[in-house]
């Protein structure tokens, strides 16, 4: 299984993990935080704290649901609108820290404390530093593998409520993957970015349409498959890059 030099990889099965590399060493983990962060978020809607039609303060027109999908039209670092909500695909890290802070707001509980007593102290992941709802998470490979497996085999939500977050919000939309170019149309999830027919992609040729998860611009990974019932996560200490538009695929392809 493909490495990168000094960087750490993984593969999760039902029978189990395998670990390449430097799988125990802390790395940043970039935009895959935003899958821990959409994890909490949907842990907040089955408690009832929050749900996806919740409209946003100040923001006419967005929901949480919006916000999490990248369809709110909220620009990508200012918490400022750029596009009327449900037209376009707008990549957003703002939206996302958007929707933190509205979980925070209806909680009353600081959204780092709630993501720390509802994901990672019940998964094991003390040791994850948890900052910023976007990208601000890091950990060692070991910590995405164990989440991967949560992903594979819900523990923390019904499986339902997991389903249903991986199905394509505002389906109909273009918009930009970062790194891989305009999509049309551009499907994703509530926080989970979905393969469905984009091309090219991050995730491996042989990967279903219903393969989900997120990269960061760290160079780091996590994609799920739930038809093949596999996971992989990377883990590099090079950033984003040409390097990973080839290996990943690959990496992915070569495990299946």
């Amino acid at each position: 299984m493909w490495t990168p030099v000094g960087g750490a990889s993984g593969h999760v099965t039902p029978a189990g993990t395998s670990a390449f590399g430097a799988h125990d060493t802390v790395f940043g983990w970039a935009s895959v935080t935003k899958l821990f962060t959409t994890y909490a978020c949907l842990i907040a809607v089955e408690e009832g704290s929050v749900g996806m039609d919740d409209p946003i303060d100040g923001f006419p027109g967005v929901t949480l649901a919006h916000l999490l999908s990248h369809a709110a039209g909220i620009a990508a670092e200012q918490p400022v609108s750029a596009f009327p909500p449900g037209t376009k695909r707008l990549y957003s890290n703002a939206g996302i820290r958007l929707a933190g802070q509205h979980v925070e707001r209806q909680t009353n509980i600081a959204f780092t404390d709630y993501v720390r007593s509802g994901v990672l102290e019940p998964l094991g992941l003390a040791g994850v530093q948890f900052e910023d709802p976007a990208a601000g998470a890091s950990g060692p490979l070991d910590a995405l593998l164990r989440f991967a497996q949560e992903l594979l085999r819900p523990q923390l939500i019904a499986p339902v409520t997991l389903a249903w977050a991986t199905q394509p919000w505002f389906p109909e939309l273009e918009g930009v993957v970062p790194g891989f170019g305009l999509q049309r149309p551009c499907p994703w999830g509530l926080g989970f970015e979905l393969k469905g027919a984009k091309w090219p992609h991050w995730t491996g040729s042989s990967n279903s349409a219903q393969t989900f998860g997120h990269f960061g611009q760290s160079g780091s990974l996590l994609a799920v498959d739930p038809i093949r019932q596999q996971a992989w996560c990377s883990l590099s200490p090079e950033p984003f890059g040409a390097w990973a538009r080839n290996a990943w695929p690959d990496m992915i392809d070569k495990t299946g």
